[in-house]
């Protein structure tokens, strides 16, 4: 009652106004390029994430509804009604979330393309694809296969022998129930292998409304003025979208959309009550430097005193419209106890070794999600392996994470042939010999000489090899050098007998290196083998003849017979040799590794390794200055070093990897594998299960012992290979009682009674023997004498026992092994694989060695990482052994196949999340909207700890921030869907300037689209501005490398199409990291290399994270959902020559002219500049424009201007890559791509083009200076003029930095420059200039003129040819005698006078009024035709 009163006084103090200044703001709202998708459909594919099986009892049981609400709440009781078979409600929250993100829309269309590349029977609303074919019914005749896709829906039980019948259907529809229930029926009696892909006849006119991105409206710098004062025409904007008419409505707490209901008559008071606050919280008067000092811990205050309730409100609301809230929150008083709680938090993080997850704000909402519902799925399982709660909150604390540390094998052999140790030889006897001398400070870099072999280098070689002289020498520079390294060297070469070395020049070298070392020292004989390399020409092999000549002259009255012939004694680590590198799995030769560590291959490459070994050095020795307390000096170092726990027996890398698949183990059921019929409907999840209960296990001994490492080991048995894989687990087994031993059959034909008597017969000891009586009948069956014995007509009962299993006259177990391999373990016949409690290793290839040593290395691992943790756990619940060894086998499988870093407590399990944030950044503007949803989905105990920065010196926000996100569908009152999410900027300031910037994903490419509006230069007090823009594509990335070389394969080039149009883009791999993107949507794309040079000098030789097989050489990729997509290719060069594009077509004589411009005020310009060049230059003109930032109305004028002028042109856009320095602020994204990206923005048939800043004036043929002599430059500016003498104080480049680092060269302006493409792309000047830029721009206070700081700074390295001084005049800069000689005319900023374009274009230049008029009468005759 009170606060009614004192609302009405409020109001009754306030004078009514009539006609009142609406609320002025923006929205923005972000749509796909693609039709909207039914919500069903989308729905469908997040079931079929879940199990393939949801998904197909999913689409039996949909319907057509009413209204758009009565149909999303049909859906959302089907999908719970399939999810709830979970024991959490969390997968029914995501699956509501997902539907509000649209996850599932790019999932949805991918399949519409697909079906579009067929393509669909006119008039069809469905249709089959059978073998290739469209026809309306169903011949089942034998044709080639359709291709599947990795995300196609395949009817369970389906058997890939059969013919392949592909339905495109939309899910509901009549049609599809009609087509769905005869296609059931051929599946189910075996007819067809049945496969579902979603297809719309009739796609809906509506787009797809995206949420999880960001909005940003930033304050402009107004110093010089870029503001159009041409009037928008045909500007409208949906009132019903602004502040006023919101339901909610609130300011300063006041919710004027309730009120307003509450109190109509009310309704011009609470309209001026409301701008008064409005206005109030307005208020931006600049703050002074010691005002803001304090603002980080004055805002975290203003937080931690808000109940915890709407503290993330608050949050929200302070960091969103921080330049309005920053003087309210100077005036918070920051207790001494707050500040000291934060400076003692920092200090404990600063001082702890956690390992934090990446923050949330760098994912996109996406990837969050997959994160909550990965490990939702966690927690689920561990619910149905029937778990107690209780000990789900201890399990769920275990990291049993892969570790992603580089593992080394023991260098410790003697096949390792030391040159030098630096504890005994001579030659470091000067040096300290104490461990104390690691503490001893030194200068950053500087390499300590302690007599200590800390530091060890083994090279593994093969003397013929090409490679091995360089390697050999970067060795000994090592050793001439007196780096603080031991050198060994280990000589692979023929363990044959009988070849000698005078007819191999391998076992040559190794017998004269024997001998040397015999005779005089280890040293003395490396120094001979480098003599004898250094007689190879470059690029040539080691003869017996260089062997030869060299022995020869160190020793002259020595036989050399004696030594290399057959006769000889010095044989020394010839076997030995090769045997330690078949033992140790390094990998292809040459190898060399630090400690044991090997090196990866594109660092073998001599400049790298000797970069790459100091940098190994310098890092170990802050290891080891962590470790000086547990080394006495007296103690072997190299002992030391073997015995950390990353030294493994052998380097498996299918072991090794942290890229894991795992089975899912977690479902319970009865199901076993001795009934098959009822097995081969099963789904995976059963599946799995079924095999695990019918496991029967071999072990060390018969006792009652929790055994944490199970290896089920897959095969042929009945052939060698499969035999000797058993036979080596066995082995291993024998000597470990942590192992138990479980055997899955994967025959290489159909199961009979001929080829199968080694299988039946280990299945039968198996289910009648002990664990320990079975391992002694099984390894008799697993020997090759026991094969031979029975191909020769030995009865298999001679071997085995349990004869009544074994003459069983049932083949369930292996038809069932066999359908379980196929489907599950996805082996194809005959292929071996080993299963380390669920994780599937393999398929291993024909004639892969997995051996004795591998199996030991893989339980070392298991036993390290989660095996012993888990089994702790389980020892806890106290049920019987084998029942605890099960447990420990499924709960591994299932915590290592997620990231699993959540903290659930006793009683009900939830998230426990804990956000570290400075409350006055970019990432906290994210971060509390996406806590906010995060915590409306889930059961969720949220901690946020504020991590505040001290003595601000400048405002740490300048930007508004929206972050545009839904927690599930909206509806409107009439039940139909709302229209979409959007950004709201209600209530903003009206006198600044803002900017308009969307925060999306990496992988998507926005552009805005049908707006009037200049989004680079808002003024509230004219306008209200509705942003629209479109995703135009999403991303496909990724990295080329040549396997020969390890480098990339420079100037190649991919293109991407589709069957019917096989290049609809192309790119250029960069040098930089083999980085290449190409423009895709939604669907499947064909990758190849490009017809010409490209697929003349190379072939694709590997592929990761595409969709074809391993050896296709078109690959396949599909892009299915809003994730970033970043594939792997490595190439192989077949041919010689030099490896870059040469294009060979006649080229058209036309003038290629880039520019760039973002504003109305600058596309002005812009046109403006384009008929002053069309004016003037006689030769056809192409213009390239960046597309990133032109505007919606700049877009659809520019087709109808090259019309009427007769001009081409072209719009280019390039994704700035992730892994390249970010610039926050739009002008210098836009400097940015002047520079950066000028080798992969234009296609390699444009050799030379001239790039025009948009606020310049030509005067002159620009043929000339498309034909300049660049005299070998890759491009040519003009320098900066300097006859303006009154401007010397602001010429920066005169002094300082700049004048030293120039060294009398001139300083160059950006604003018009030529570039010879071809030069630049032949001496990679793109990937020098983004290195270079890639060091500089960690400092924020380097490239302040970043497209022209950038080129000026790399003059030493990509030199820079100058023009002529009148290639550009700019009144700033240069005396007005010089303007009559000027060919164009440059409006440069005059930071003087500060005067403002507009003006100075009509004073400067004489024409340019004329010209502005002749675009504007043309832009109205533009206009009128489009009315018309």
């Amino acid at each position: 009652m009170w606060q009614h009163c004192a609302l009405l006084l409020s109001l009754s103090l306030l004078p009514v106004v009539s006609g009142g200044a609406d609320s002025k703001g923006v929205t923005t709202s972000l749509t796909t390029k693609w039709a909207s998708t039914p919500l069903l459909l989308e729905a469908s594919e997040f079931l079929a994430e879940e199990s393939q099986e949801m998904f197909w009892d999913f689409v039996e049981c949909c319907s057509v509804t009413d209204t758009d609400q009565a149909y999303y709440d049909l859906i959302v009781k089907r999908a719970s009604a399939l999810l709830n078979d979970y024991p959490l409600p969390l997968c029914v929250c995501h699956h509501c979330f997902s539907l509000s993100l649209r996850a599932y829309s790019a999932t949805v269309h991918s399949f519409q393309q697909i079906a579009s590349n067929e393509p669909p029977p006119s008039g069809c609303s469905a249709f089959f694809n059978v073998h290739g074919e469209n026809p309306y019914l169903i011949p089942l005749c034998p044709r080639p296969k359709p291709y599947l896709f990795k995300s196609d829906h395949r009817f369970p039980g389906s058997n890939p022998d059969i013919p392949v019948v592909i339905l495109y259907a939309e899910i509901g529809s009549s049609e599809f129930t009609m087509f769905h229930q005869l296609m059931l029926s051929k599946a189910n009696k075996g007819l067809a292998t049945y496969v579902l892909r979603h297809y719309l006849a009739s796609p809906s006119s509506r787009r797809v409304y995206l949420s999880g991105y960001g909005v940003e409206l930033a304050i402009k710098n107004q110093e010089y003025k870029a503001k159009d004062d041409t009037q928008v025409q045909g500007a409208e904007v949906n009132a019903t979208l602004m502040g006023e008419n919101d339901p909610v409505d609130e300011v300063q707490g006041f919710l004027f959309g309730k009120l307003k209901t509450l109190y109509p008559e009310l309704k011009e008071q609470l309209k001026e009550l409301r701008k008064h606050l409005v206005e109030s919280t307005n208020e931006m008067a600049p703050l002074k430097v010691w005002q803001m000092q304090d603002l980080s811990f004055q805002t975290a205050a203003r937080i931690l005193a808000a109940p915890s309730s709407d503290a993330l409100n608050v949050m929200r609301d302070l960091s969103q419209n921080f330049p309005t809230k920053a003087r309210s929150i100077t005036k918070t008083v920051v207790s001494s106890e707050i500040r000291k709680e934060m400076e003692e938090n920092q200090k404990v993080r600063a001082q702890s070794s956690i390992a934090l997850l990446p923050c949330l704000t760098l994912l996109p909402i996406n990837i969050v999600f997959e994160v909550l519902r990965s490990e939702a799925r966690v927690m689920e399982g561990l619910r149905s392996l029937l778990i107690e709660t209780p000990f789900i909150h201890d399990i769920l604390k275990l990291n049993v994470q892969p570790s992603d540390s580089d593992y080394a094998v023991d260098i410790r052999n003697p096949a390792v042939n030391w040159i030098n140790n630096l504890e005994t030889d001579s030659r470091y006897g000067s040096w300290p010999y104490s461990v104390q001398e690691l503490l001893r400070p030194t200068f950053p870099g500087v390499v300590r000489q302690i007599r200590k072999n800390f530091h060890n280098l083994v090279v593994i070689l093969d003397p013929t090899h090409e490679s091995s002289a360089e390697l050999l020498n970067v060795a000994e520079m090592f050793y001439s050098n007196n780096i603080p390294l031991r050198i060994g060297l280990v000589f692979v070469v023929s363990d044959v007998d009988e070849i000698d070395g005078m007819e191999d020049a391998g076992v040559a070298l190794l017998r004269a290196f024997n001998y040397i070392t015999e005779e005089l020292d280890a040293p003395a004989a490396f120094d001979t083998i480098i003599s004898m390399f250094n007689r190879v020409p470059s690029g040539g092999k080691l003869s017996v003849g260089d062997v030869v000549k060299v022995l020869e002259k160190k020793f002259p009255y020595v036989e050399v017979g004696s030594i290399l012939g057959p006769d000889s004694t010095y044989d020394d680590n010839r076997k030995e040799g090769r045997g330690y590198y078949m033992q140790t799995g390094v990998g292809p030769l040459p190898v060399v590794m630090y400690n044991g560590m090997p090196y990866q291959r594109e660092q073998l490459d001599p400049e790298e390794l000797e970069t790459v070994t100091m940098n190994k050095i310098l890092e170990t020795t802050s290891f080891y200055q962590r470790a000086v307390y547990m080394l006495a000096t007296d103690q072997d170092v190299v002992d030391f070093i073997m015995t950390q726990p990353n030294v493994v027996p052998r380097i498996n890398p299918r072991i090794l990897s942290t890229a894991r698949t795992y089975l899912d183990l977690s479902n319970t059921n009865n199901h076993f594998i001795d009934q098959y019929a009822r097995f081969l409907f099963l789904d995976s999840r059963e599946k799995s299960t079924a095999v695990a209960n019918s496991m029967n296990y071999m072990t060390k001994k018969d006792d009652g012992y929790i055994r944490p490492v199970t290896f089920w080991v897959a095969g042929d048995f009945d052939q060698p290979s499969g035999r000797q894989l058993l036979y080596d687990a066995i082995r291993h087994m024998k000597t470990s009682n942590n192992v138990r031993l479980g055997l899955i059959n994967n025959p290489s034909d159909s199961p009979s009674e001929e080829n199968s008597r080694v299988a039946r017969a280990i299945w039968a000891a198996m289910q009648t023997q002990t664990a320990n009586n079975a391992k002694n009948y099984i390894t008799k069956l697993a020997k090759e004498e026991t094969a031979k014995a029975l191909e020769t007509g030995a009865e298999v009962t001679q071997f085995t026992v349990g004869v009544d299993a074994f003459e069983g006259p049932k083949f369930d177990f292996l038809l069932s092994h066999t359908v379980y391999c196929r489907d599950v373990l996805k082996l194809g016949k005959g292929q071996r694989a080993v299963i380390s409690n669920g994780r599937i290793i393999g398929p291993l290839e024909d004639g892969e060695v997995f051996n004795q040593d591998d199996f030991l290395l893989l339980e070392s691992i298991i036993l390290k990482t989660s095996g012993e943790r888990i089994k702790s756990k389980v020892q806890q619940f106290g049920v019987e052994e084998d029942r605890a060894s099960d447990l420990v086998m499924k709960i591994d499988s299932l915590l290592s196949s997620h990231a699993v870093k959540i903290r659930p407590t006793e009683g009900d399990v939830y998230f426990d999340m804990v956000a570290v944030v400075d409350p006055v950044t970019r990432d906290a503007q994210k971060l509390a909207p996406l806590l906010l949803v995060l915590k409306k989905l889930v059961n969720v105990n949220l901690r946020v700890f504020m991590n505040c920065q001290s003595k601000l010196s400048d405002l740490p926000l300048k930007s508004f921030y929206r972050y545009v996100l839904e927690p599930e569908v909206l509806f409107q009152t009439d039940g139909s869907f709302s229209p979409g999410p959007l950004a709201k900027f209600l209530d903003m300031p009206q006198t600044p300037l803002f900017t308009l910037n969307l925060n999306t994903p990496e992988s998507w490419m926005v552009e805005s689209v049908r707006t009037r509006y200049d989004l680079d230069n808002i003024y509230l007090e004219e306008v209200i501005v509705a942003a629209e823009y479109e995703l135009e594509h999403l991303l496909l990335e990724g990295h080329c490398f040549d396997v020969s070389t390890g480098q990339p394969p420079r100037g190649l080039q991919f293109t991407l199409g589709t069957p019917s149009d096989p290049v609809i883009v192309d790119t250029i791999v960069m040098a930089n990291l083999g980085y290449f993107q190409l423009k895709a949507n939604p669907g499947a794309w064909i990758l190849k290399l490009r017809k010409g040079r490209s697929d003349e000098i190379y072939k694709i030789y590997s592929h990761d994270g595409t969709d074809s097989p391993a050896d296709a050489d078109d690959l396949i990729v599909v892009l299915n959902n809003f994730k970033s997509r970043i594939i792997k290719v490595k190439v192989l060069g077949f041919t010689g020559g030099v490896k870059t594009e040469e294009s060979k077509q006649e080229k058209d004589d036309v003038i290629n002219i880039f520019s760039v411009a973002s504003g109305h005020l600058y596309e002005r310009f812009l046109r403006i500049m384009m008929l002053s060049v069309l004016k003037n230059t006689k030769t056809p003109v192409k213009f390239w424009f960046l597309k990133n930032y032109l505007s919606p109305a700049f877009k659809e004028f520019i087709p109808y201007m090259a019309e009427q002028y007769g001009f081409q042109y072209e719009l280019v856009q390039y994704k700035w890559p992730r892994w390249l320095h970010q610039q926050t602020e739009k002008q210098r994204i836009i400097w940015g791509y002047k520079i950066l990206f000028l080798d992969v923005l234009f296609p390699l048939s444009v050799d030379k083009f001239l790039f025009v800043d948009a606020d310049q004036i030509v005067r002159t043929d620009l043929k000339e200076l498309r034909d300049f002599d660049l005299e070998g430059a890759p491009y040519g500016y003009t320098p900066f003029c300097e006859s303006r003498r009154e401007m010397d104080g602001f010429r920066f480049w005169k002094s300082g930095y700049w004048a030293s680092h120039l060294a009398g060269r001139k300083y160059h302006i950006s604003a018009l420059y030529v570039v010879d493409l071809k030069k630049f792309r032949k001496i990679a000047a793109g990937d020098r200039l983004r290195g270079q830029y890639q060091g500089l721009s960690q400092d924020p206070n380097s490239l302040s003129n970043l497209d022209q700081d950038l080129p000026n700074n790399m003059i030493h390295q990509v030199p820079i040819k100058s023009l002529p001084q009148e290639w550009l005049w700019c009144e700033t800069w240069c005396d007005d005698n010089s303007k009559k000689k000027a060919k164009t005319i440059d409006l440069c900023n005059n930071p003087q006078t500060k005067e403002p374009k507009l003006q100075a274009a009509v004073r400067i230049v004489a024409e340019w009024s004329d010209y502005d008029q002749e675009i504007k009468r043309l832009q109205n005759r533009e206009l009128n035709h489009t009315d018309k």
